[in-house]
Parts: C-alpha cells; sequence; structure tokens
C-alpha cells in the first residue's frame, strides 16, 4: 500500500510538472505569436497627439529657399531616385532635362510629369518655392 501511495505520490508530482511546463511554454508560444502579428506600426492623423505639427511657411513670411525647398520636400524622391526621379547631383541624369529649358522643367514640377507629382506633393509649396528648388537642383547637378 505504501508503495502504491508513493507511486502516486510521484505520479502527481510529474503530471504536475508536466502542466506547469505546459502552461509555461503556452505562454511563450502566445508572447511569439503575438510579437508576430503586432501591427507594423501605427495611423497617426492631424490633430491626434502623436502627429508632428504640419510644416509652415517660414516664419518670417518670406519664400523658401530653394535649398530649404529641396531638403525638406524634393529629397524625398531625388537623393534617392524614387520613381525614377533624376538624383541631384547626377549631372548625366539632369542632362537631357536641362536641355528641354528651365520653363520646361518648372512647367513639369509645378504641373506633374510622368512619376513626378504636382509640385512633388508639396502643396503648401508656392510656384516660386518651386521653381527655387528646381533651380537649386539643377545648379548642383550641372
Amino acid at each position: 500500500m505504501m508503495k502504491l501511495i508513493k507511486i502516486a505520490a510521484v505520479l502527481l508530482a510529474a503530471a504536475s510538472i508536466q502542466v506547469l511546463a505546459e502552461k509555461a511554454a503556452t505562454a511563450d508560444k502566445k508572447d511569439t505569436l503575438e510579437e508576430r502579428i503586432k501591427p507594423a506600426g501605427t495611423l497617426c492623423m492631424s490633430g491626434d497627439d502623436c502627429a508632428a505639427a504640419p510644416v509652415q511657411a517660414a516664419a518670417s513670411g518670406e519664400p523658401r529657399s530653394g535649398q530649404t525647398v529641396y531638403e525638406s520636400k524634393c529629397a524625398t524622391c531625388h537623393a534617392t531616385g524614387a520613381a525614377n526621379a533624376p538624383k541631384y547631383k547626377d549631372a548625366g541624369a539632369w542632362a537631357p532635362r536641362i536641355a528641354k529649358g528651365m520653363d520646361t522643367l518648372y512647367t513639369h514640377a509645378i504641373s506633374g510629369f510622368n512619376g513626378m507629382p504636382a509640385k512633388g506633393l508639396c502643396f503648401d509649396c508656392s510656384d516660386d518655392e518651386i521653381k527655387a528648388g528646381v533651380d537649386y537642383m539643377v545648379e548642383h547637378s550641372k
């Protein structure tokens, strides 16, 4: 009888250890699963606390310089060549565009052309600021 009680106690202990081990493994799997299926990012709308302040024109009321427009807007595509944008300082890519004349470049930058969206999506930029950005890129891409 004593032997049977010892065997039962050992089996009970083994079963308890197994249950605890499975519980721990399940918790680890749950953590791993939650990590794998969590959203890649968060959505932050204008006006939410997490939203950055919208980019405004220069506080002085003066138009932004070509360099400022390039660095804050144009570089998004022209620094990387996204959507076949001619890269900043790439004379070979810019030469055929420059050959068409500055008026054509201005028109394409303001109205859009091929992969270039109107105003490079800088809708708070004036036409003169867009032209200044074009001038800046062309000057440094000859």
